[in-house]
């Protein structure tokens, strides 16, 4: 039997986070590939999620394994390649240096490369796959960057974090619920809402986190299925009732819908009709 041919696969994608920035993204999967030594204008954060990886970087060298996540600061010079036969699987996001520095004073330094955080990099994995498939309305990608590159830097960064406690923090949640509630159809971009308040979009999620105990996405996206339910009940099928709440599609609508009610939009619709009959 022959030898198992390699599996050199790497895709790069791009993500809008509002209207002027974007992130890119690498999901790859290698079995003998080596960089060349290079560096990034961005921080780069790894997560492998299997085979072993070793880096070169710093004058040292890496040994990465899966569930680890690793941060290789701008201009950095490094390489990468297989740590054993296995070969290497990792995501990858390039985080341009203001997504840093969201929630701490000064752009944040990693004394440690290789981190262990399992949640963390259960959050950055599962973020990834969304982010790089596309499936997150605009007001949900642009938040959950910012919130979870921030976790990232306070957690193992050196920067010191800003305050968390923003006078007037109420009245802020409910001025921010009110303009996405009359802005159902066409949102604003978290940075308009945070910039409105010279907050930085961390601070601006976490004022609403911490005032209406959920994200001005999920707030945003609850919102609109309870119009939506109001539409359904009048007979309207899921597929019309999407559009006009604010959905991107019927799918957006159906995922919502079965979040916050724990069933299906038709299902629903069905059961409201039969009821009626």
């Amino acid at each position: 039997m022959g030898a198992r041919a390699g599996r050199e696969q790497a895709i790069w994608t791009r993500t809008p986070l509002g209207p002027s920035q974007s992130l890119d993204l690498l999901t790859a999967r290698f079995d003998r590939h080596v960089y060349a030594p290079h560096s990034h204008e961005e921080y780069t954060i790894g997560v492998c999620v299997g085979g072993s990886e070793v880096i070169d970087y710093r004058g040292g060298r890496l040994h990465v394994g899966p569930g680890s996540i690793v941060v290789l600061e701008p201009g950095e010079v490094h390489t990468g390649g297989p740590g054993t036969s296995d070969g290497y699987a990792y995501r990858a996001l390039y985080a341009a240096r203001p997504l840093l520095t969201e929630g701490t004073e000064a752009l944040p330094h990693f004394p440690e490369p290789v981190l262990d955080d399992p949640e963390l990099a259960t959050a950055l994995r599962a973020a990834h796959t969304e982010l790089s498939s596309h499936t997150l309305d605009a007001l949900e990608a642009e938040s959950r960057v910012p919130w979870l590159l921030t976790a990232l830097a306070r957690r193992h960064g050196s920067a010191r974090p800003v305050r968390d406690t923003v006078p007037g923090a109420g009245d802020i949640a409910r001025a921010v619920r009110d303009r996405l509630a009359d802005e159902l159809l066409a949102p604003p971009a978290l940075a308009e809402l945070a910039t409105a308040f010279g907050l930085s979009r961390y601070q601006l999620l976490r004022v609403f986190r911490d005032t209406v105990g959920m994200p001005p996405y999920a707030w945003l996206a609850q919102h609109r299925v309870t119009r939506a339910r109001a539409l359904l009940d009048k007979g309207l099928r899921p597929a019309e009732v999407a559009g006009l709440v604010g959905f991107a599609d019927q799918a957006h609508l159906t995922r919502w819908f079965r979040r916050v009610l724990g069933v299906t939009p038709a299902a629903y619709r069905n059961s409201v009709q039969d009821m009626g009959r």
